[in-house]
């Protein structure tokens, strides 16, 4: 069994979960306006991004798929100022859900930021999986890799 490609289907489990997160917004914008409604809504919202940003992360991470991705991930210094924005964004999320969770006495906020929690466990994978593929497609790392493999070729000739 190839467990590499039974993730990589597995992966695909972000695509319905996107979906519920899409039908949680409209929900929530769609009607009457009630508050306690409104932050349910957003937080099954939260939680299915989340879970569905983990599902996304299982795909093989030596491929980007998009033009634009490359654009990116080629480029050191692009890479790195995403990774340094992700990184900040992801932690911001964190300590606004854990913050929200702990030192709140209202209900409805410690509902909503469990969803955040959730949400910021979601991008925790994503930034794992956005290292990888930074690592995997910089263009001066392929030069070191390169000289690298030669380097035990010949070794492993002599």
């Amino acid at each position: 069994m190839n467990y590499k490609l039974f993730f990589h289907y597995l992966s695909y489990l972000q695509y319905p979960l996107l979906a519920g997160c899409a039908y949680f917004l409209f929900q929530s914008v769609s009607g009457e306006f009630d508050l306690n409604t409104y932050l349910m809504n957003m937080n099954n919202m939260l939680v299915l991004m989340g879970i569905a940003i983990s599902f996304s992360t299982l795909q093989d991470s030596k491929k980007a798929s998009l033009k634009f991705e490359q654009k990116i991930w080629k480029k050191p210094k692009a890479g790195k100022l995403f990774l340094i924005f992700l990184i900040l964004f992801t932690l911001l999320v964190l300590v606004i859900g854990f913050g929200a969770y702990f030192y709140s006495g209202n209900e409805n906020i410690k509902e909503i930021s469990f969803g955040t929690i959730v949400f910021g466990i979601g991008l925790i994978s994503f930034t794992k999986t956005a290292i990888e593929i930074f690592e995997n497609h910089r263009e001066d790392r392929k030069a070191w890799v390169m000289i690298y493999r030669e380097y035990k070729i010949i070794r492993y000739i002599n």
